[in-house]
């Protein structure tokens, strides 16, 4: 079985947040707008300023930060008082992940509206659940993606250009891996074998991140709004987000949730920072070529993204620590297990070395 899942509707351009009325009362007229408080100054209060405007009943709700089973529960709990009739997700992939699963357990639909082009949790029917202390706990899967997706790039080129970046980096993980789901004809996450239409829009992704990554880059930097940005927003969220759900995910993003095992300041990372370095880490394990390896390096440090080891904060991580990784990112059910051979802890552990020390040789 083949199974191909996308969002019901992407809307992406400037200002697309303040010409949404119809599109959002087409759904529901009682939101419940879960956004935190850092987002609510920079968009959110606008955004509600808008919605009631337009004489819709809105009930605002403050993200606690984590997306947990507790905080979801909260959540849930005052949409029931205040009789929501659909919930908007407004910010990063927290947030996003948190409303999905509120509006699953409410049974209504939910809008997503990311401030940042960081993750590329927007579009999927998952969710990332992570304990109240912030390490990862499980997938959450639901039987349909949001029925919204709302992208304002003109919010999001005033975001922090680390967080652009950091979208590209985990945008960057979706051709290596679904390419390995390839070579194992492996499952992806949206419950079947791959589709035609996923592994193409898994590759355009990568060839429009190393096309236009720069230049969306500076004008992030100058928070204006270009044609380079508004494709690198879309590879980000839209391509990546299609790509990971419909073409798979493979030792990445495993290693990724591997590096939850650890404690310490590379939780002062983000996603796409730590599966940077799980990309290079899978590449290694692939054996993949020296200019297919040195294309990444180099494109992620002209990123300012993680090539080393002490940039993830783990300078004086030894064999014993990095084995914590990789008994984690081997559990049953984790993603590594799509990957066309098998691979141990060990393995990843030595990979996780191999990387940081490729990388010095090559700095040199």
């Amino acid at each position: 079985m083949k199974v191909f899942a996308s969002p019901s509707r992407y809307v992406q351009g400037k200002n697309v947040l303040f010409s949404s009325a119809d599109q959002i009362n087409a759904l529901g007229k009682r939101p419940l707008v879960l956004c935190d408080d850092v987002v609510f100054d920079i968009v959110g209060q606008r955004f509600i300023d808008y919605l009631n405007s337009k004489s819709f009943e809105v009930t605002r709700v403050a993200f606690n930060g984590e997306a947990s089973d507790n905080e979801i529960n909260r959540v849930v709990d005052l949409g029931k008082e205040n009789q929501v009739d659909i919930i908007i997700g407004l910010g990063g992939g927290k947030t996003i992940d948190s409303a999905k699963a509120i509006a699953d357990l409410l049974v209504i639909p939910v809008i997503i509206a990311p401030t940042i082009a960081s993750t590329d949790a927007p579009t999927s029917a998952l969710s990332v659940i992570y304990t109240d202390q912030g390490a990862f706990e499980k997938y959450i899967f639901y039987s349909k993606n949001p029925e919204l997706v709302l992208v304002d790039t003109q919010v999001i080129c005033q975001a922090p250009p680390r967080l652009l970046a950091s979208g590209i980096a985990d945008g960057l993980a979706t051709w290596v891996e679904a390419r390995a789901v390839v070579q194992n004809n492996g499952t992806t996450m949206a419950g079947g074998h791959q589709t035609i239409a996923g592994v193409a829009i898994a590759q355009a992704c990568e060839k429009t991140l190393f096309a236009d990554g720069l230049q969306a880059m500076a004008s992030c930097e100058a928070k204006v709004v270009t044609t380079a940005l508004e494709n690198i927003v879309e590879a980000n969220t839209l391509l990546s987000g299609l790509g990971f759900e419909s073409a798979g995910l493979a030792a990445a993003h495993a290693i990724h949730n591997g590096f939850t095992a650890l404690e310490g300041d590379i939780h002062h990372l983000t996603h796409g920072e730590k599966v940077a370095y799980g990309t290079l880490t899978q590449l290694f394990l692939e054996n993949r070529p020296k200019e297919e390896l040195n294309k990444y390096i180099r494109f992620y440090q002209a990123l300012n993204l993680p090539t080393r080891l002490s940039e993830l904060h783990l300078a004086d991580a030894d064999y014993d620590t990095l084995l914590k990784v990789g008994k984690q990112a081997t559990i049953e059910g984790e993603t590594i297990h799509q990957m066309p051979f098998a691979i141990t802890a060990d393995d990843v552990a030595s990979a996780l070395l191999a990387v940081d020390q490729y990388v010095a040789a090559l700095d040199k």
